[in-house]
């Protein structure tokens, strides 16, 4: 033990002092004084850091993961490992029928005729189970007017009762039910086409398909005068068409009979815009359509795309062609024509 000692004391003692960054003097690292190693283990671990060891300007390292003893994953392997598969969710079990309310065919059937006649209440069509000790049991429906319709009633029962409650009756339709249209507002009801000559249809504040045709402009500070932005000659109204509006006008009668993609237009020769007839219309659209005023044309008095056509083109004719005299059945001219004496004339000359 004394000659450990004794060597310890002497290497510490041989060993030069580093000094740090400000110049102070760094105590080489000491042994353990109570080391059950050999003397140069002992000598190895008094070894002085050396002046490479001294502070130096901070590097930044890469994270080292934590090893395996502590229990911990490497981000890099936790990264790379894959995503379990989540666990698809288990479907809920269907509701087991309940032999209790399944049975109480009767009950459910005087439940019904409470709200209907017996006479209305045809054959037992099955009881299904909508959960927990809750039944519907369904019935044909046997009026005429409810064709394809049945009668249902709902029975439920508490924990550990053997008596069956009616929840609710009702009429329910079926596959091949007979079933009203559905039901559109009024002011959506009305189709075009639908009005009558004595129709008067409300009027419509927010019209997309209008905009104001007025606004007020100051021609002097204080003035409030109604002028036309766009002006018409000799109109002053209060609304006119949108953008919209202009847009659905346009596209209804492209999509017309009257339109390029109609029956005369494919079979027509020549296009109304090239017709005599055509009456140009002002506006935005009037390099599209306009007015047909042929009173033999199917389109007169209506708007057709200048792209459309009929058969009552100005310009077009058809394929006119001179009779030629036909030839004679009977040819009397070439033949000879023999004179036959009858008796009769002969009796005179006698």
């Amino acid at each position: 033990m004394s000659g450990l000692f004794d060597r310890w004391i002497a290497s510490v003692q041989s060993t030069p002092r580093a000094e740090s960054g400000d110049g102070t003097a760094v105590e080489p690292s000491q042994p353990a004084l109570f080391d059950t190693g050999t003397a140069e283990a002992a000598s190895r671990d008094a070894e002085p850091a050396s002046a490479a060891e001294a502070p130096a300007p901070a590097v930044e390292q890469p994270p080292v993961a934590e090893t395996a003893s502590a229990g911990a994953v490497p981000e890099s392997a936790a990264a790379k490992a894959p995503a379990a598969p989540a666990r698809p969710a288990r479907k809920p079990a269907p509701p087991v029928l309940d032999a209790v309310l399944a049975a109480a065919v009767d009950v459910a059937r005087e439940a019904i005729a409470e709200a209907a006649g017996a006479s209305e209440i045809g054959a037992h069509l099955g009881a299904v189970a909508e959960g927990t000790r809750l039944v519907t049991h369904s019935f044909e429906c046997t009026t005429p007017a409810y064709r394809g319709w049945h009668w249902v009633a709902v029975l439920a029962r508490a924990p550990r009762s053997k008596k069956a409650t009616v929840c609710e009756t009702a009429l329910l339709p079926g596959a091949d039910a007979l079933l009203a249209p559905e039901w559109v507002p009024w002011e959506n009801r009305v189709q075009p086409g639908d009005m009558g000559p004595k129709d008067v249809l409300p009027r419509e504040e927010d019209d997309p398909n209008l905009d104001l045709g007025l606004e007020q402009v100051d021609a002097q500070p204080g003035d409030d005068i109604d002028q036309v932005p766009n002006f018409e000659f000799g109109l002053g109204r209060v609304r006119v068409l949108s953008r919209e509006g202009i847009a659905k006008a346009a596209g209804r009668w492209e999509r017309s009979d009257a339109g390029p993609e109609g029956e005369y237009a494919k079979k027509a020769d020549a296009q109304c815009s090239t017709c005599g007839y055509l009456m140009p219309i002002a506006g935005s659209v009037r390099t599209r359509f306009g007015v047909c005023a042929n009173a033999w044309s199917p389109f007169d008095g209506r708007v057709v795309a200048l792209d459309a056509g009929c058969g009552a083109h100005s310009e077009t004719d058809v394929a006119r062609h001179r009779p030629a005299p036909s030839e004679a059945v009977l040819d009397e001219i070439n033949e000879p024509l023999e004179m036959i004496e009858t008796g009769a004339g002969s009796a005179q000359r006698d």
